[in-house]
């Protein structure tokens, strides 16, 4: 019994969150600064496939993929861990209470998970004497909260492509 091209193909579709969200964690880039904007995609990835696809992104690799940012970054240990730990565990909360899936919903139970995670960053932040800017937290969050619906988009094809 031989396997397929396409076995391998929905394979590597499965683990791409997963080679995104190490790429993002070893580049130290997990903010997208665009002149006047950024966006945390960091949220968003871990955010979304805990939400959809929880086998995918355990929690494991998650707390390992933060800890590599902390390095990268030269933050204190385990500060980016908690803050994604965080988002992770309101996205698995959404999941149980979720009856449909919908980007209004989605979208919507995203707000409290930037909000928990963001605040969980920066405390840690503040208590480990780093300066905290709270103008590019706000901005940072708002600009993520906006961008959330085209990578849902971009996500939802990725996993109705592999059905």
């Amino acid at each position: 019994m031989g396997i397929s091209s396409k076995n391998y193909w929905f394979k590597f579709i499965d683990t791409l969150p997963l080679i995104i969200l190490f790429i993002i964690s070893l580049n130290g880039s997990s903010v997208i600064n665009i002149k006047f904007f950024s966006i945390n995609i960091h949220y968003i990835l871990v955010y979304y496939w805990v939400l959809r696809k929880p086998e995918i992104l355990g929690y494991g690799v998650i707390f390992l993929s933060g800890v590599i940012s902390d390095v990268v970054l030269g933050l204190p240990f385990g500060i980016s861990s908690l803050s994604l730990l965080f988002v992770a565990g309101v996205a698995a909360y959404v999941r149980v209470v979720t009856v449909r899936i919908t980007l209004i919903n989605d979208w919507i139970s995203f707000i409290p998970a930037l909000l928990f995670a963001n605040f969980v960053y920066f405390t840690s932040l503040y208590f480990s004497n780093y300066v905290v800017d709270y103008l590019y937290l706000l901005k940072n969050s708002i600009f993520t909260f906006i961008f959330y619906p085209v990578l849902w988009a971009i996500f939802s094809l990725i996993t109705s492509s592999t059905k």
